[in-house]
């Protein structure tokens, strides 16, 4: 049972705190690896928190990891001060932020989920890609699994992978993969958050299931189709002009 992992336009401290990925190390690898086959060379992460993801994702040419959180952003430029390829900003996804030079890929985790608009969202980050570059999208899954802990943390929704495949089109994308991730996650969020009426994922129970259960859902996922998940991903391509 992966916690979500809190970022964009959500920056309340304490459900940063809820949300955050850090200490679980193979749930992070899980995500790039799922993820890292969609980047080129020069990536932006946006709502990227304290920087979890970007720590553990290497090879880059260029990799900008922003935030909204003007306290994020300084311990994430003392966090990366030592790789050279980070560069580190300030970043509203919710508003008309934009990258000065555009990069090929655009990473989004479980931000687009915190903004009324996404389709609005989408627009904008579009602005910060290459044309033909792509737009990587991890959001939450299934509105069935919706419960106490999205609403404190300030979820909108969660997607299917026809809901965010329609928002990406609606922002003139075209959606190159969506499907569903995180199989056996779903289960033990249901019944632990949305069946259970937890307000936040125990711990415990999180190191247990990244320790035990990741390794599986992985597998199990490189060979078999699923039906649904925790999480969907979605990969967009920005069009030509």
């Amino acid at each position: 049972m992966a916690p979500q992992q809190g970022q964009g336009a959500f920056n309340a401290a304490t459900g940063r705190s809820l949300e955050s990925d850090n200490g679980k190390p193979r749930y992070l690898e899980y995500q790039r690896e799922l993820i890292r086959p969609h980047c080129g060379r020069s990536v932006l992460e946006v709502g990227a928190g304290l920087g979890e993801f970007a720590s553990g994702f290497t090879g880059c040419e260029r990799y900008v990891v922003t935030d909204v959180d003007p306290d994020a952003v300084g311990q994430m430029k003392s966090r990366f001060a030592d790789r050279p390829e980070v560069e580190v900003q300030q970043f509203d996804v919710d508003g008309s932020a934009r990258l000065e030079q555009p990069v090929e890929s655009l990473v989004a985790i479980n931000v687009l989920e915190h903004i009324a608009d996404d389709v609005a969202a989408l627009k904008n980050l579009a602005d910060s890609v290459t044309a033909g570059g792509n737009i990587i999208l991890f959001v939450p899954g299934y509105q069935q699994l919706y419960g106490e802990f999205d609403r404190i943390v300030g979820h909108y929704r969660r997607y299917t992978p026809a809901t965010v495949s329609a928002a990406a089109e609606r922002a003139g994308l075209t959606v190159a993969l969506a499907r569903p991730v995180n199989f056996l996650g779903a289960f033990a969020w249901w019944a632990a958050v949305r069946k259970g009426g937890a307000g936040a994922p125990n711990p415990k129970l999180v190191s247990i299931y990244d320790r035990f259960v990741v390794p599986v859902t992985r597998a199990i996922e490189q060979r078999v189709k699923i039906p649904f998940g925790q999480s969907v991903l979605c990969v967009a391509r920005k069009n030509a002009a």
